[in-house]
């Protein structure tokens, strides 16, 4: 990678430019994003999987402006246009937009004014106004009169014309007037449709509005937008005409010199033109598109930081699991689960209206607690939640089973899904969603990774923002959570393994065919037998791999099969077996680390073997508590003002945090109601699926909206 680009990320990110190129370096050898956070840390300064993940966004970033940067010098080249300072100023600079300016004026363009302009000999009038050679720009124009040009009139139109185009095209005059529009304030008004539609009701708030654009919320941006784009709003910048004309005129004086009075007057009707025909439109346009990549960097950023927290939420653990999909008119969905997830039996029971078959039902749900030797319950979230939970109170459970509200979201998707067509094509898409709300309790990670992202009703517009990027950093946050946690190489679906790291869906595949062949791995070298994963993929994927009960107890652990030598030279040293001094932390404390440090591996990795062999394998993922409702709320009418209430964060936004408290609708805590000082930010707060009390504020029963003060 280039020095100027390594330089550009490193005070970007508040790093060494070594640390920078090292990482770079990794990714050209075909590393990935984990192996390189946990295994070379030597070689990063310690960066953590996040840090590594935004040094690949830019080394991306910067693979795609140079093959950009190819094309337009031989563009430019192949026009004669290309001179040596031209070509320094193109491969020197970092910013795409300056390199768009730059390209500008050589770019091929559609048939403007300009070139009509051109086409009647009208340059040379222009070029002697541009370059301040001609101080009575109507005696010089009287030359021009021939042909299609009737005037001198005509002929100073056309240069003007020649000459707004070469204003618009130049680079430091865009920049200067983005810098003004950065400045000031985004406008938005409610159009005729807005005002005729009932749809857009929903945007009333941003009818007539305006806030300063370097900091206007993001999902206040991303909505006035959406609504721009719905025919409700019409928005743009305050920025003030005449201040940005003279703005313009100056920086052109600057270059060319103050022309006399009779050029002036032409120079500005030029400027003037520009302004309002060509430049406004467009930097209006580049800084709109610049605040919405912002915006939809941090609405991303929230919808990464809620799928984390969803796919590192507490697993029940491997536990014969009844899931119940519950409903109404179409009864409750039942499904057993073995302790693997395996579907035991499924049936349909009707204890709510208008079938009312409770006695029947208590009879059925009591019989397969009994037959399968149920240890959890797993009820959706969706509707006749708490009827179907209240329903279960009836029945005398197995002792230690509990019951357990698992959100649905994203359930129908899965069930109607080619994922669950190939794990289960005998069954119809009620027993797959009953099977996947299960799943999520036993281990939500594992069941998750089926699922896109967008379909799981976390984050903020997300169908909003870049859709690429969305994927890049959905994508990345499930390969750091999955490789996090690690998996069993052994019971691990095709679709969690195609998530570690090296491995992806043809190699997940492989696996799972080897493994059904020869009935299991017994050690992480057998990987290599399996089709098409050589030694590169072997070194990316096996620390995340883990095999119980393995004859080497290391294959259990997150120590890289490169480092085995080390931890058999720290159990020689200390004469015992490297059974023995896995997972027995009096013996680890007894090994100096540095003892073990050389050329090829540092401080950082002896600390993260010792680390693994005091624990070996250890969840990062905390334990499952139960949790329970208000018995008393059942529907809004039950609430009232200053009422605290147990709930559970589902969302989280930039202006506050969804809470699901037992009711169809979940209530809102705004930001300002989180009892910090301050507009805090939500994420900093809490935490998805966090157990918490609120306070009801409001309670709108016309819209069916529930406002909620964060108490503890």
């Amino acid at each position: 990678m280039k020095e100027i680009y390594i330089q550009f990320i490193a005070r970007q990110m508040g790093c060494r430019e070594w640390q920078i190129e090292n990482c770079a370096d990794l990714f050209a050898e075909g590393d990935t994003i984990p192996f390189i956070s946990r295994y070379r840390k030597e070689k990063t300064g310690n960066m953590d999987d996040a840090e590594v993940a935004e040094v690949k966004h830019w080394v991306d970033v910067f693979g795609e402006m140079e093959k950009r940067k190819e094309t337009i010098l031989k563009t430019i080249a192949e026009a004669g246009a290309l001179t040596e300072e031209l070509e320094a100023k193109i491969t020197g600079t970092v910013s795409a937009t300056e390199l768009e300016d730059l390209y500008l004026p050589y770019r091929p363009k559609r048939r403007t004014r300009a070139t009509v302009a051109r086409e009647l000999g009208l340059e040379p009038l222009a070029d002697a106004m541009w370059n301040n050679r001609c101080p009575r720009p109507a005696d010089e124009a009287r030359k021009f009169v021939k042909g299609k040009v009737g005037s001198e009139d005509e002929a100073l139109a056309g240069a003007r014309d020649i000459i707004a185009e070469r204003l618009s095209e130049t680079a430091q005059i865009r920049e200067n007037l983005r810098a003004i529009f950065r400045r000031r304030r985004i406008e938005s008004k409610v159009t005729k449709a807005g005002r005729e539609n009932g749809e857009a009701a929903k945007y009333r708030s941003y009818f007539n509005f305006t806030a300063p654009l370097d900091r206007i919320p993001s999902h206040n941006l991303l909505a006035i937008l959406r609504a721009q784009n719905e025919g409700f709003l019409s928005i743009g910048i305050d920025a003030d005409p005449e201040k940005c004309e003279n703005k313009i005129y100056y920086d052109y004086c600057q270059e060319h010199r103050y022309p006399g009075n009779d050029l002036a007057a032409q120079i500005k009707l030029s400027v003037s033109d520009a302004y309002k025909r060509l430049l406004e439109p467009s930097v209006s346009g580049e800084v709109l598109r610049e605040a919405k990549e912002k915006a939809d960097i941090e609405s991303i950023r929230v919808f990464g930081d809620n799928l984390r927290q969803l796919l590192l939420g507490a697993p029940v653990g491997q536990k014969r699991t009844m899931a119940i999909d519950p409903g109404f008119r179409n009864g409750c969905k039942i499904a057993c689960l073995d302790e693997q997830g395996a579907l035991l039996c499924h049936t349909i029971i009707y204890p709510h209206p208008p079938q009312n078959e409770k006695i029947r039902a208590i009879t059925e749900v009591q019989a397969l607690l009994e037959k399968y030797r149920i240890q959890a319950i797993a009820i959706g979230n969706g509707t006749a939640s708490r009827e179907t939970e209240e329903f279960l109170r009836r029945i005398q459970l197995p002792e230690g089973c509990s019951v357990w509200t698992v959100s649905e979201d994203g359930a129908s998707i899965y069930s109607a899904s080619e994922v669950a067509r190939e794990e289960f094509p005998d069954e119809d898409v009620t027993v797959r969603g009953a099977v996947s709300i299960g799943r999520r309790l036993m281990d939500p990670l594992a069941e998750l990774v089926k699922i896109d992202p967008k379909n799981l009703g976390i984050g903020q517009y997300q169908h909003d923002v870049d859709q690429g990027l969305l994927k890049e950093k959905l994508d990345q946050t499930v390969e750091s959570c999955v490789n996090s946690v690690g998996v069993n190489l052994n019971t691990a679906s095709p679709y969690l393994l195609r998530y570690v790291s090296g491995i992806g869906p043809a190699l997940a595949g492989n696996i799972v065919a080897y493994r059904n062949e020869h009935g299991g791995f017994r050690s992480r070298s057998e990987l290599k037998k399996v089709p098409r994963l050589g030694d590169k993929a072997f070194e990316q994927c096996a620390g995340f791999l883990r095999i119980k009960g393995a004859r080497n107890p290391l294959d259990d652990s997150a120590v890289h099969p490169e480092s085995y030598p080390i931890v058999d030279r720290m159990a020689a040293d200390l004469g015992v077996s490297v059974g023995e001094l896995v997972g027995n932390d009096a013996l680890c404390s007894k090994i100096q680390a540095d003892r073990y440090v050389d050329d090829r591996v540092g401080l950082p990795t002896v600390n993260d073997i010792l680390q693994e062999l005091r624990k070996p394998g250890l969840d990062p993922r905390a334990q499952a508590s139960e949790f329970r409702f208000a018995d008393d709320i059942h529907s809004l009418d039950d609430l009232h003002p200053g009422m605290e209430l147990p709930g559970i964060v589902t969302n989280l936004t930039n202006f506050g945090a969804f809470v699901d408290i037992g009711l169809h609708e979940n209530g809102l805590i705004h930001v300002s109601r989180m009892g910090v000082r301050g507009l805090a930010d939500p994420t900093k707060v809490l935490k998805l699926h966090q157990q918490i009390t609120v306070s009801v504020e409001d309670v709108d029963l016309e819209r069916g909206r529930i406002s909620l003060r964060l108490v503890k």
